[in-house]
């Protein structure tokens, strides 16, 4: 298989596979929750040629943490702002994981 056959791109988490109407259905939501937590700058979807917005499997997970909150009740902007510090957060204590395992490693010692 080469690079370009589209069968490479279905383990691809970034890949915009999703239609609005398909992401919607997925999680159990409507378009018009995706147009507000596109509008939140949660997520940005990719566009089609033909202008129609388009979502991978990445942006539906983070869309449906956002979903989960507004059903608890917090507002569409306060969810969003909430996913967007969980992510920092995360990624945040990759980086100090990655960071401390470089730390305990043993250096090569250097002649003098």
């Amino acid at each position: 298989m080469t690079a370009d056959n589209p069968r490479n791109r279905l383990d691809d988490d970034d890949y915009p596979a999703y239609t609005m109407g398909r992401a919607a259905e997925i999680l159990g939501t409507t378009p018009a929750f995706l147009r507000a937590i596109g509008e939140a700058r949660l997520i940005t979807p990719l566009r089609s040629e033909g202008g129609h917005r388009r979502y991978s499997r990445y942006q539906l997970r983070i869309a449906a943490r956002a979903r989960e909150l507004v059903d608890q009740g917090t507002s569409v902007e306060a969810a969003c702002r909430i996913v967007i510090l969980e992510d920092q957060l995360e990624e945040a204590r990759r980086i100090n994981e990655e960071l401390r395992r470089h730390a305990t490693e043993p250096r090569p010692k250097v002649d003098a």
